[in-house]
Protein backbone atom coordinates (compact mmCIF):
# COMPACT_ATOMS: atom_id res chain seq x y z
CA UNK A 1 0.00 0.00 0.00
CA UNK A 2 1.54 3.02 -1.27
CA UNK A 3 -0.51 6.39 -1.12
CA UNK A 4 -4.25 6.47 -0.06
CA UNK A 5 -6.28 9.08 -1.69
CA UNK A 6 -9.56 10.21 0.28
CA UNK A 7 -12.52 11.41 -1.71
CA UNK A 8 -16.08 12.57 -1.28
CA UNK A 9 -18.40 15.00 -0.87
CA UNK A 10 -17.93 18.02 0.75
CA UNK A 11 -18.21 17.44 5.14
CA UNK A 12 -18.07 13.95 4.81
CA UNK A 13 -14.73 13.78 6.76
CA UNK A 14 -12.14 13.41 4.34
CA UNK A 15 -9.92 15.99 6.24
CA UNK A 16 -10.37 14.68 9.91
CA UNK A 17 -10.42 11.08 8.89
CA UNK A 18 -7.24 11.71 6.96
CA UNK A 19 -5.20 12.86 9.80
CA UNK A 20 -6.15 9.97 11.95
CA UNK A 21 -5.88 7.54 9.35
CA UNK A 22 -2.15 9.00 8.42
CA UNK A 23 -1.25 9.38 12.43
CA UNK A 24 -2.24 5.72 12.26
CA UNK A 25 -0.50 4.32 9.55
CA UNK A 26 2.61 6.72 10.19
CA UNK A 27 2.10 8.39 6.45
CA UNK A 28 2.04 12.14 5.45
CA UNK A 29 -0.96 14.12 5.53
CA UNK A 30 -1.77 16.15 2.44
CA UNK A 31 -5.16 17.81 2.02
CA UNK A 32 -5.15 19.17 -1.27
CA UNK A 33 -7.39 22.12 -0.87
CA UNK A 34 -3.95 23.49 1.34
CA UNK A 35 -2.37 22.99 -1.68
CA UNK A 36 -4.87 24.83 -3.57
CA UNK A 37 -4.53 27.63 -0.98
CA UNK A 38 -0.72 27.48 -0.78
CA UNK A 39 -0.58 27.80 -4.96
CA UNK A 40 -3.17 30.70 -5.10
CA UNK A 41 -1.98 32.75 -2.13
CA UNK A 42 -5.85 32.86 -1.29
CA UNK A 43 -9.30 30.97 0.26
CA UNK A 44 -11.01 28.83 -2.24
CA UNK A 45 -13.65 30.68 -1.47
CA UNK A 46 -12.13 33.63 -3.89
CA UNK A 47 -11.30 31.75 -6.34
CA UNK A 48 -14.88 30.63 -6.81
CA UNK A 49 -15.87 33.97 -6.37
CA UNK A 50 -13.33 35.62 -9.02
CA UNK A 51 -12.91 33.06 -11.55
CA UNK A 52 -16.42 30.92 -11.42
CA UNK A 53 -16.67 26.92 -11.09
CA UNK A 54 -14.72 25.95 -14.27
CA UNK A 55 -11.74 28.39 -13.01
CA UNK A 56 -11.58 26.82 -9.73
CA UNK A 57 -11.74 23.36 -11.01
CA UNK A 58 -8.29 24.25 -13.57
CA UNK A 59 -7.00 25.49 -10.37
CA UNK A 60 -7.87 22.36 -8.44
CA UNK A 61 -6.69 20.25 -11.55
CA UNK A 62 -3.38 22.39 -11.70
CA UNK A 63 -2.93 22.09 -7.71
CA UNK A 64 -3.81 18.41 -7.25
CA UNK A 65 -1.42 17.55 -10.85
CA UNK A 66 1.34 19.13 -8.52
CA UNK A 67 1.21 16.27 -5.60
CA UNK A 68 3.54 13.53 -6.11
CA UNK A 69 4.44 11.85 -2.88
CA UNK A 70 5.11 8.38 -1.30
CA UNK A 71 3.10 7.08 2.06
CA UNK A 72 0.86 9.63 2.35
CA UNK A 73 -2.94 10.07 2.72
CA UNK A 74 -3.95 12.36 0.63
CA UNK A 75 -7.51 14.09 1.35
CA UNK A 76 -9.01 15.78 -1.99
CA UNK A 77 -11.76 18.67 -2.32
CA UNK A 78 -15.18 17.34 -3.06
CA UNK A 79 -14.96 18.65 -6.60
CA UNK A 80 -11.62 16.83 -7.70
CA UNK A 81 -13.56 14.09 -9.48
CA UNK A 82 -14.70 17.13 -12.26
CA UNK A 83 -11.00 16.29 -13.42
CA UNK A 84 -10.18 13.13 -15.39
CA UNK A 85 -6.55 14.31 -15.29
CA UNK A 86 -6.97 15.00 -11.68
CA UNK A 87 -8.43 11.38 -11.15
CA UNK A 88 -6.08 9.43 -13.47
CA UNK A 89 -2.82 11.48 -11.27
CA UNK A 90 -4.59 10.14 -8.19
CA UNK A 91 -4.74 6.91 -9.42
CA UNK A 92 -1.66 7.03 -10.52
CA UNK A 93 -0.79 7.96 -6.79
CA UNK A 94 -2.68 5.30 -4.92
CA UNK A 95 -5.86 3.83 -4.04
CA UNK A 96 -9.28 6.11 -4.30
CA UNK A 97 -11.05 5.21 -1.58
CA UNK A 98 -14.34 7.17 -1.59
CA UNK A 99 -16.07 8.13 1.69
CA UNK A 100 -19.61 7.67 1.32
CA UNK A 101 -22.00 9.37 3.35
CA UNK A 102 -25.77 9.91 3.27
CA UNK A 103 -27.65 12.85 2.04
CA UNK A 104 -29.00 14.17 5.13
CA UNK A 105 -26.09 13.94 7.12
CA UNK A 106 -23.89 16.15 4.56
CA UNK A 107 -26.90 18.46 4.54
CA UNK A 108 -26.67 19.04 8.58
CA UNK A 109 -22.91 18.99 8.41
CA UNK A 110 -22.25 21.24 5.95
CA UNK A 111 -24.13 24.63 6.52
CA UNK A 112 -23.39 27.42 4.24
CA UNK A 113 -21.64 26.50 0.59
CA UNK A 114 -20.69 29.80 -0.14
CA UNK A 115 -18.89 30.41 2.75
CA UNK A 116 -17.39 26.74 2.97
CA UNK A 117 -16.50 27.55 -0.61
CA UNK A 118 -17.68 24.90 -2.14
CA UNK A 119 -17.44 24.15 -5.37
CA UNK A 120 -21.00 24.51 -6.83
CA UNK A 121 -22.62 26.23 -10.31
CA UNK A 122 -24.93 29.39 -9.94
CA UNK A 123 -28.45 27.77 -9.45
CA UNK A 124 -27.84 24.03 -8.16
CA UNK A 125 -28.94 22.86 -4.85
CA UNK A 126 -26.86 20.59 -2.57
CA UNK A 127 -28.94 17.81 -3.41
CA UNK A 128 -28.00 18.84 -7.47
CA UNK A 129 -24.61 18.41 -6.64
CA UNK A 130 -24.89 15.13 -4.38
CA UNK A 131 -26.78 13.57 -7.40
CA UNK A 132 -24.18 14.86 -9.48
CA UNK A 133 -21.31 13.86 -8.13
CA UNK A 134 -21.96 10.45 -6.45
CA UNK A 135 -21.84 8.48 -9.62
CA UNK A 136 -18.15 10.37 -10.41
CA UNK A 137 -17.10 9.00 -6.96
CA UNK A 138 -17.98 6.03 -7.58
CA UNK A 139 -16.44 5.41 -11.55
CA UNK A 140 -13.06 6.80 -9.57
CA UNK A 141 -13.30 4.93 -6.48
CA UNK A 142 -10.93 1.65 -6.06
CA UNK A 143 -12.95 1.24 -2.71
CA UNK A 144 -16.18 2.62 -1.73
CA UNK A 145 -16.49 3.04 2.51
CA UNK A 146 -20.16 4.26 4.02
CA UNK A 147 -19.28 6.12 6.86
CA UNK A 148 -21.99 5.56 9.46
CA UNK A 149 -24.05 8.67 11.22
CA UNK A 150 -23.02 8.58 15.10
CA UNK A 151 -19.89 6.56 14.57
CA UNK A 152 -17.16 8.14 16.36
CA UNK A 153 -14.31 9.37 14.11
CA UNK A 154 -12.00 5.95 15.86
CA UNK A 155 -14.29 4.10 13.87
CA UNK A 156 -14.81 5.48 11.29
CA UNK A 157 -10.80 5.04 11.00
CA UNK A 158 -10.99 1.76 11.42
CA UNK A 159 -13.81 0.83 9.16
CA UNK A 160 -11.44 2.40 6.38
CA UNK A 161 -8.44 0.33 7.82
CA UNK A 162 -9.83 -2.94 7.85
CA UNK A 163 -11.18 -2.29 4.61
CA UNK A 164 -7.04 -1.61 3.02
Amino acid sequence: MDNIILTGMPSCGKSTLGRMLAKDLGYDFIDTDDVIIQRNGCPLKDILDNEGLDGFIRREEEAVCSVNVTHAVIATGGSVVYSPKAMEHLKSLGRVVYLCLDFKEIERRLGDLHERGVAIAPGKTLRDLFDERTPLYNQYADLAISIQNGNTTRQSVNAIKRHL
